[in-house]
């Protein structure tokens, strides 16, 4: 199983949930030969419904005591640009595609990501915008 894990840690991030769980994003996921998507959705307020076919299975939860297994089973790691899960999503030495929340003020997050970008870590991108590598 090809797995593909999302986690906006402790906080919300509707937009990334709705643009990875959108229909369009299912299926160029699927395309990549990924048969699992994991949503870690926290306090957010879109609740894709979870669902299991013979070729691919999405499953959504809030929270976990320890993000460390899903972690481990993931084969690409979608994450917002929080420190901690970036850190430790690159322990574990998994690809890592960060995802910028444009509605936060005084955005650190960008910071973060560009920094660890440059450094060659991780590519990041915002909902609306191309992947920048």
């Amino acid at each position: 199983m090809k797995c593909v894990f999302v986690t906006v840690g402790t906080t919300s991030f509707d937009d990334l949930i709705a643009c990875v769980s959108a229909r369009d994003s299912l299926q160029i996921i699927k395309s990549l030969g990924y048969d699992r998507l994991i949503l870690q959705i926290g306090r957010g307020t879109v609740v894709p419904e979870p669902f299991s076919t013979e070729s691919f299975t999405l499953d959504v939860y809030r929270y976990k005591d320890s993000l460390k297994e899903d972690l481990q089973k993931a084969d690409l790691v979608i994450s917002h640009a929080g420190a901690g899960s970036c850190l430790e999503t690159l322990e574990k030495r998994k690809p890592l595609v960060v995802v910028i929340n444009e509605k936060l003020m005084n955005n650190h997050q960008l910071e973060l990501a560009k920094q660890l970008h440059k450094e060659g870590h991780l590519f990041y991108c915002t909902c609306s915008s191309s992947l920048r590598h």
